[in-house]
């Protein structure tokens, strides 16, 4: 036990980069997601190309090559130089932005035609359809496969290890291969297991707050 509380203190600051990495990979990556759904349905030809393309790409790779080419393929390019953490934050948000929108755009799939003509004969604008009536209920019915993302991506945020990051697994990396033992991994593991729990309880009550637009 007094192990334990020896190399806690290290585990919870790596908790906090995971912590971190995770915060603001969901702010940036959410609201992008939609936006790139959005996009994918326009009339415009060319928008729904790149949209599609860009998904592609970024659901085809590994998110762990990903993270290596922002990190030092466009530095090696003289294209631009990340610090570790912004690299792996503006990886985590392309990448997962990708997956969101995916969602988004079955979530906007879902929704009658019938109550886009309902809104248009009530007077509604476009902005006031999509904002009153079609985003409520799409949200409500992606919150799901919206959980799955967002577990995911605590477990993801692992991957940072590759550019140095000193996330959670990393400090359990270190405790382990210095004192040879396992309990590191142990406590490693409870920890992304809490925060799998508490994620998919807080999941679970926003879903059945967003039960007020059934």
């Amino acid at each position: 036990m007094q192990y334990v509380f020896q190399i806690l203190p290290s585990l919870l600051d790596g908790l906090k980069m995971t912590l971190g990495v995770f915060g603001l990979t969901l702010l940036g990556s959410v609201p992008l997601g939609m936006v790139i759904a959005l996009a994918m349905k326009s009339k415009l030809i060319v928008l729904r190309t790149i949209t599609n393309a860009y998904i592609t790409i970024m659901r085809g790779t590994p998110l762990l090559l990903q993270i290596v080419f922002v990190y030092y393929g466009l530095s090696l390019a003289n294209i631009v130089t990340f610090p570790r953490f912004e690299a792996a934050v503006v990886t985590f948000i392309f990448n997962y932005a990708a997956y969101f929108a995916e969602i988004f755009r079955g979530g906007f799939q879902s929704i009658n035609q019938g109550q886009y003509d309902g809104a248009k004969v009530l007077g509604f604008s476009r902005r006031q359809t999509l904002q009153h009536i079609v985003l409520p209920q799409v949200l409500k019915n992606v919150m799901p496969p919206v959980g799955n993302e967002v577990i995911n991506l605590v477990k993801d945020s692992s991957l940072v290890y590759v550019i140095g990051l000193g996330d959670l697994m990393r400090a359990g990396n270190i405790a382990a291969a210095r004192d040879v033992t396992l309990v590191p991994y142990l406590l490693v593991g409870a920890l992304y297991l809490l925060l799998t729990i508490a994620l998919t309880y807080g999941m679970r009550y926003i879903e059945k707050k967003m039960n007020y637009y059934h």
